[in-house]
């Protein structure tokens, strides 16, 4: 995170000494109780090892748009037809993917970690360990949300809810959904929110906050589609003091500061010291002159363009358009002059990410898991499917006011449900939600049919590495239709 990683030494020398395993059953393997227990000592070296974590999530965050946005009908690969991109947007995934084993490995390394976390953490003394609640806050948060996102990419996964023998990692099972759920995610953040400050100051800024907790929480009954607690825990986030910025562009100008009142959790990403994002090249065509406009060092890599049917959709006054789509087949150049692309490259791409870089795939630009914006709109959502369609339409309007857009009078409870998911395409287009969003109203297979999606492919391909590591369909089957 940008403002808690001051100082990386000793947190990669934590994060190697925690994971000695890269290839066997989702790093399982605790190293000796020796260095283990050098480790937990002290405050700093429970919050060090916290950190190791959010590390974890920086490396797996990195192609979350490929789940989220490339996935769905916003989003698409112009030009790059052989690469893990593509191979996701026409829904020809393959279990021996690299990017289904570097998920799953991701994931699962911020759970080993957590566990390891909480696990000494229990034990350790108050007088000496200060911040302890909300250490086990912050891991209980940072658990739920990787849980909550494999849930929602791979379906049912192991609950590994503490540091296992080798022994005990290869007889782990599958577990439903709704007992991960139940078990771990839902009891997680409720923790999480108790224990949880509501802000930072200084170094730790940009942690896991209360606020966090709850909006994810929120969005966690959402997806179960219960949305009396849905509607309960994000009113609260609506009354924790945060507030649209004035303008849209402003979320995605990277040379202010990026904590401020729409905030509510980002990965956090750092330039020039390896801690950098790839979202800068990632989304932009490789034209040198476009990319000298912007002073971006290295190539554009041409992925995550949008489609001509998200473009349309916009309209005419949404001051939205310009930075999420732009327009087709060129830019404006420093002097308001339309430059053509070559016919070569993506047409299209969006701004959101666009700062200047000094190194190539080391940008600054975050990652916003989650923001006031999608909050608002997650709430209208609950509302209206609890019945309150005209309180639904004020919170749905406050984010077309800020688009500069007329608010929405009169409508019924079917009208208003599409215009809060058309708002949530207008609003978070390339932040990950889409492919979330389609899955949660039922609609991924009507809507990605077009593109080969077959009813099965709800979820992806577990990795071929775990299901030949395991070699017992018994308790490690393959998700259907992929095998």
């Amino acid at each position: 995170m940008k403002n808690i990683k001051k100082s990386i030494s000793g947190i990669a020398l934590i994060a190697c000494m925690m994971m000695s395993c890269g290839k066997d059953f989702i790093a399982l393997d605790p190293v000796s109780s020796v260095s283990i227990d050098v480790l937990y000592k002290t405050d700093k070296d429970f919050i060090d090892a916290l950190t190791a974590t959010y590390n974890t999530m920086q490396d797996q965050y990195k192609t979350m748009y490929i789940f989220g946005d490339i996935h769905a009908d916003d989003s698409w690969q112009e030009i790059i037809k052989n690469n893990g991109q593509s191979y996701s947007e026409t829904f020809v995934t393959t279990s021996s993917d690299d990017l289904m084993n570097s998920t799953w490995g991701n994931y699962y390394k911020m759970i080993f970690r957590v566990n390891m976390i909480l696990s000494r953490i229990e034990v350790a003394d108050a007088s000496v360990i200060v911040n302890k609640e909300r250490y086990t806050g912050e891991a209980k948060f940072l658990r739920a949300l990787a849980y909550f996102d494999l849930v929602r990419i791979f379906g049912n996964v192991p609950l590994v809810t503490k540091p296992l023998s080798i022994d005990e990692g290869y007889k782990m099972s599958r577990e439903d959904v709704a007992k991960i759920y139940d078990e771990v995610i839902i009891p997680d953040l409720l923790a999480a929110e108790k224990a949880l400050p509501a802000k930072y100051t200084g170094a730790d800024v940009g942690r896991a906050t209360q606020g966090a907790a709850k909006s994810l929480l929120g969005k966690v009954y959402l997806t179960r589609g219960d949305f009396v607690n849905a509607e309960a825990k994000l009113k609260e986030v609506t009354t924790m003091g945060y507030a649209l910025l004035p303008k849209f562009n402003d979320l995605f100008d990277y040379t202010k500061d990026e904590h401020h009142s729409e905030y509510i959790f980002d990965v956090e990403y750092v330039e020039g010291i390896s801690e950098g994002s790839n979202f800068t090249h990632a989304f932009l065509p490789n034209y040198a002159p476009l990319l000298s406009m912007y002073k971006i060092i290295g190539n554009g890599d041409e992925q995550n363009s949008p489609t001509q049917i998200l473009m349309d959709l916009y309209e005419p006054k949404d001051q939205r358009k310009d930075i999420t789509v732009g327009v087709k087949g060129g830019y404006y150049n420093a002097d308001s002059v339309f430059v053509k692309l070559p016919a070569n490259t993506s047409q299209t791409f969006t701004k959101k990410y666009i700062i200047s870089t000094a190194i190539s795939n080391d940008s600054r630009a975050n990652w916003k898991v989650i923001r006031y914006a999608d909050v608002l709109l997650m709430y209208a959502e609950a509302l209206n499917e609890n019945g309150k369609t005209t309180e639904a339409l004020t919170y749905l309007n406050q984010v077309r006011t800020r688009a500069g857009l007329a608010g929405f009078t009169g409508l019924n409870k079917d009208q208003t449900r599409d215009k809060v998911i058309l708002e949530r395409r207008l609003e978070l287009s390339f932040e990950g939600h889409r492919w979330f969003d389609l899955l949660r109203i039922g609609k991924a297979y009507e809507t990605m049919k077009s593109r080969g999606m077959l009813p099965y492919m709800t979820v992806f391909p577990l990795p071929l590495s775990q299901t030949q590591l395991i070699n017992d369909p018994s308790i490690f089957p393959q998700n259907t239709g992929y095998n």
